[in-house]
């Protein structure tokens, strides 16, 4: 047989054909047909900025497209309250789903929808306010600053739906609906590109349009899941009446720290990264970087949307007791993030050229700057799915201290110390090398992680 024990709550998937109960045994067919759509989610999610970005880089110019990596990690790190109530909740919901409480998980579930929104209407008039400031201080001046006001207020308009849509990323697949998650998020992209085109390529708008064409991506994309969810819905979740429960909201935000962590210390990681290419090659160096996270941004949307989709079938059987199946789904995972590494490496060297070219190849000086900072880059997803996975699996499991430590030292504290002192020993190459010194230190402190909570949750 391919089923575990039944649970009190059986939370039923439809994959197509094909009905996935999260209290079956997932075979590598079942994990991956199960995870396939919250990866594709993440890989249109990073088309927002991607597309941005190649439409402005090469309509544009250079300058508008450093102004907007400049001013990215300022917009990234006011989201990224969405992604930590959005995960730390998740774990929560799906855990007390796996209980058997299904009133008490959509009374959860509700609450961290309408918190979210509130604060992210509260966030937005703060960051509309000190943008220019920021700008500022990130090293802008002239045309650079002016191009950097205008995107950010422009994206603002639309950042409590953006930190909506990386809330409900998550609950879709909670939910049981990561398909229906899936398609907000592809007609939500594929509006941002066609948008581009339209408004960058053919109207001529600049970076003003590229800026407006990420509004309306956002707001389908937020917006959406509240007409769905708010509703009569097929769905194990839906939004309506609630209370207040600050416990578990503080348990939501300790749960998902390594999440707000994550993207706020990446904000002030490529923060840093800017500022030390601003100064060592000028736009130059910011556009170089800026081509090379775009790219970036999709290769690691396969770990990224791995953890996701698979977050809530670890958190179920943590909630239902089943270690087999934990032990079972950990070793699966592992081997195939060490395949997916390996190819994304293999492939990250044979598009470095093609890629940079697509972003830059109106400059040699740049494009060839590009090339070869993409080939010592591309070497950290050798080493990086892991870590973002450990700390997405010790965040299903309701430990968010240990994912928080994993993510602090990843995103902060090793980065932050290789960006400041490689490029003294290396120059350029220290910049494009820092991120993967960060990540084998990280994968010291995941293996240990690893091994010693092994007991304390029978996964390995």
């Amino acid at each position: 047989m391919d089923t575990l024990p039944q649970s009190s709550s059986d939370m039923i998937f439809e994959r197509g054909n094909m009905k996935i109960q999260l209290s079956e045994h997932f075979t590598y067919k079942k994990l991956l047909t199960f995870v396939f759509p919250s990866i594709v989610m993440m890989i249109f999610t990073s088309i927002y900025s991607v597309v941005d970005g190649l439409f402005v880089s090469n309509y544009v110019g250079k300058t508008a497209l450093a102004a907007i990596n400049l001013i990215l990690p300022f917009m990234m790190g006011i989201s990224a309250l969405g992604f930590m109530l959005g995960t730390g909740g998740s774990a929560i919901v799906g855990k007390t789903l796996g209980e058997g409480d299904h009133e008490k998980a959509n009374e959860y579930f509700s609450m961290l929808v309408y918190v979210t929104a509130v604060l992210g209407i509260a966030l937005t008039l703060l960051g509309e306010v000190f943008v220019p400031a920021v700008a500022g201080a990130l090293g802008a001046e002239g045309e650079l600053l002016a191009d950097c006001i205008l995107y950010g207020r422009l994206t603002l308009v639309s950042m409590p739906a953006f930190m909506l849509q990386n809330v409900f990323q998550s609950f879709f697949v909670t939910a049981g609906k990561p398909k229906l998650g899936l398609g907000v998020i592809v007609t939500a992209g594929v509006t941002n590109m066609v948008l581009d085109l339209l408004f960058v390529g053919i109207f001529g708008w600049g970076i003003a349009g590229a800026g407006i064409a990420t509004v309306c991506g956002e707001f389908i994309g937020g917006l959406f899941p509240i007409l769905y969810f708010g509703r009569r819905n097929s769905s194990l979740l839906h939004l309506g009446r609630t209370h207040f429960d600050g416990q578990i909201l503080l348990k939501t935000c300790v749960n998902g720290s390594s999440e707000l962590m994550t993207n706020i210390s990446s904000s002030i990681v490529n923060a840093l990264y800017n500022m030390q290419l601003l100064a060592m090659a000028g736009e130059n160096g910011v556009a170089a970087y800026s081509t090379i996270m775009y790219v970036n941004f999709v290769f690691i949307s396969i770990f990224l949307g791995y953890s996701i989709g698979s977050a809530p079938i670890v958190s179920f059987h943590y909630g239902a007791g089943n270690e087999d199946e934990l032990k079972s789904l950990f070793g699966k995972s592992l081997k195939m993030i060490g395949v997916w590494g390996l190819g994304l490496t293999v492939s990250a060297q044979l598009l470095a050229y093609p890629a940079s070219k697509l972003f830059v190849g109106y400059d040699s000086e740049l494009l060839a700057m590009t090339e070869q900072g993409f080939r010592i880059f591309c070497l950290v997803y050798l080493v990086n799915g892991f870590n973002i996975f450990g700390s997405s699996f010790f965040t299903a499991l309701n430990n968010g201290v240990v994912s928080a430590v994993i993510s602090f030292l990843r995103t902060l504290v090793f980065q932050t110390g290789a960006v400041l002192l490689l490029p003294r020993i290396f120059d350029m190459n220290g910049i494009w090398s820092a991120v993967v010194v960060a990540e084998l230190l990280t994968l010291c402190v995941t293996i240990t992680f690893f091994v010693k909570c092994r007991k304390k949750y029978h996964y390995a």
